[in-house]
C-alpha cells in the first residue's frame, strides 16, 4: 500500500509539470539561459571544445547560500537509481524519490565512472565522468554531448552554480536524432528548473545542520 501511495504521489507530481513541458518550446530563448548572466552564457565551461558544433546548448545558473564543498556532494551523487536528479521522481528515477541526504558511496568520483540516465547503461544512455576538480568543477561526457558544472565561491560563503549542457543531434541516425531533439527541446528545461533549486535546497539545509 505504501508503494502504491508513493507511486500515486509521484504521478500527480509529474502531471503538475505538464503545462511547463508543453510551454517550453515557445520560450526557447529564455529557457536556454535560465538564471544565467550574459557573462556566464558567453563564458567558457569545461568540455566546450568536445562538442564544437552543438545543436543544443543551454547554460543555466543559480545562487546557493552554502559554500561549494556543501554543494558539490549533491551533484556528484546524481544519477538514475543513485541519488536521482531532484526533479520529478516518476520521470527521472523510476518513481523513487531523490535522495535528501549525502550518499557516501558516490562521493568519490573517478574519471571513467558512469553517471546513468536510465536503467540501461551505455555510451548513448549514460554520461561518464570526463574530468573534475573537487568542489570546483565537474564534466560529464558522451560521444555527442557534454554536461558541465562550475562552482564559484561568493563573498559571505555562498556559491554561484553554473551548468551547461551541449548536444549534437545525430542526423546520420534520424530516429535517435528526433528522440534526442524532443527530449531536450521539451523535457530538459522543466527538469533543470527543478534540479537546480533541488540542489540549492539540499545544500542550504546541510549548511544549517552544520555541514
Amino acid at each position: 500500500m505504501t508503494s502504491q501511495r508513493s507511486f500515486a504521489r509521484a504521478a500527480l507530481d509529474a502531471l503538475s509539470g505538464v503545462p511547463l513541458f508543453m510551454c517550453t518550446p515557445f520560450h526557447r530563448k529564455q529557457h536556454l539561459r535560465w538564471g544565467a548572466t550574459d557573462a556566464e552564457v558567453a563564458g567558457p565551461m569545461p568540455g566546450d571544445d568536445l562538442v564544437p558544433k552543438a545543436s543544443f546548448e543551454a547554460t543555466r545558473a543559480i545562487t546557493v547560500d552554502a559554500p561549494p564543498e556543501l554543494v558539490w556532494p549533491w551533484i556528484v551523487q546524481m544519477g538514475y537509481r543513485r541519488a536521482g536528479f531532484y526533479t520529478y521522481a516518476l520521470l527521472d528515477n523510476a518513481g523513487h524519490e531523490s535522495a535528501d541526504e549525502v550518499l557516501e558511496e558516490y562521493e568519490h568520483p573517478q574519471v571513467g565512472d558512469w553517471m546513468p540516465m536510465a536503467s540501461k547503461v551505455s555510451e548513448t544512455t549514460a554520461f561518464k565522468v570526463a574530468a573534475f576538480e573537487s568542489d570546483e568543477w565537474l564534466l560529464w561526457a558522451k560521444p555527442d554531448s557534454t554536461w558541465a558544472w562550475k562552482l564559484t565561491p561568493l563573498p559571505g560563503g555562498g556559491t554561484r552554480l553554473v551548468t551547461r549542457l551541449k548536444q549534437r543531434y545525430q542526423w546520420e541516425s534520424p530516429g535517435i536524432a528526433v528522440f534526442t531533439l524532443l527530449l531536450l527541446e521539451i523535457g530538459d528545461f522543466p527538469m533543470m528548473r527543478r534540479m537546480l533549486p533541488g540542489i540549492k535546497t539540499r545544500a542550504e539545509r546541510l549548511r544549517l545542520k552544520g555541514g
